[in-house]
């Protein structure tokens, strides 16, 4: 156990080089939540929020609550819930009323359940264009890190919130950043992740056009500093068995459909079986868990399912 502690923070430390550092305390300043719309879902409140992620950067997010949450005393568990890429409506996929696509509102869905959820727009997607290069980051997923941190900064100030125990789920570029945010921060204490990773070596059969700036991972928004190691990808000082491994002996729930176009299903089964050897370690091989729909690049209602339960078990 004292040699994994010590490999774990060789993988945070590899995360951090390529992602750029994971800020500290100089950037929690006050949270400063603003309301800038409010509606009533009859189960649930939808505020549409902003809040001061650190110093000259508000972030924005969907802030879901429960009635009975607003009126009663006792604690509720909450959920971050990251949304797939869009670039027209970003946060608003996971929230019904104004996402359309089918299977991907899991963030209303868990407020009816008796979730508080919070979902923060992804970085340089649809209306939240933050200047990362003056905000101090090298990447647009660091960015998305620290976000998501201060919204369960956001969610632990709720007088209505069970604090510092969390869930956390997404759906493609929400599935790797519920991983990449439960690594850093370990109030995060359930993940859910769906068609949102594969190892990088087999990311689409390791096609070098796809590992050039501002092509698939090396994207600004996402890795940029990725695209130094085209031609050399084992030599990328993390992937994803290392950071489920991370996560032990936290619950992990991983959704890899069997067509799924974006990431293979058969690469997820050899991370799992990698990360594995940790929960093992644990004595808890029984909290990763994988499964493989019979679908296409989807979050289909019987994996999110799974999903909620999971929640209901760990955070109820």
């Amino acid at each position: 156990m004292a040699d994994w502690q010590q490999r774990r923070a060789e993988i945070l430390r590899g995360m951090q080089a390529v992602m750029g550092p994971l800020p500290g305390a100089e950037k929690r300043c006050a949270l400063d939540v603003k309301v800038e719309e409010e509606v009533d879902y009859g189960a649930y409140v939808r505020r549409l929020i902003t809040y001061q992620a650190e110093p000259g950067g508000r972030a924005l997010a969907y802030l879901c609550i429960p009635k009975a949450a607003l009126s009663s005393s006792r604690k509720f568990p909450g959920v971050l819930c990251l949304h797939g890429t869009d670039n027209r409506i970003g946060h608003g996929v996971v929230i019904e009323g104004i996402g359309t696509t089918p299977n991907r509102q899991y963030a209303t869905e868990l407020a009816r359940r008796g979730y508080v959820t919070i979902a923060p727009n992804y970085p340089l997607l649809a209306k939240y264009q933050p200047d990362l290069k003056s905000l101090g980051y090298a990447s647009g997923t660091m960015k998305a890190i620290w976000d998501n941190v201060r919204a369960l900064d956001l969610l632990d100030s709720l007088p209505s919130v069970r604090r510092g125990k969390f869930g956390a789920i997404g759906h493609s570029l929400g599935g790797h950043n519920s991983v990449y945010t439960a690594v850093f921060d370990e109030r995060i204490a359930a993940v859910a992740s769906s068609c949102g990773l594969d190892s990088y070596l087999d990311y689409m059969n390791g096609n070098p056009k796809v590992w050039r700036l501002e092509q698939g991972w090396c994207q600004t928004r996402y890795l940029p500093r990725l695209a130094d190691y085209a031609g050399r990808l084992e030599e990328i000082p993390f992937d994803f068995h290392e950071l489920i491994g991370a996560l032990a002996p936290r619950r992990v729930f991983i959704a890899a459909p069997l067509k799924d176009a974006n990431f293979k299903w058969e690469s997820v089964d050899r991370i799992a079986a990698a990360a594995s050897q940790v929960y093992r370690l644990y004595g808890k091989p029984e909290n990763l868990r994988v499964e493989h729909p019979d679908c296409p690049h989807d979050f289909p209602d019987e994996m999110r399912q799974i999903a909620y339960r999971m929640f209901d078990e760990v955070l109820k």
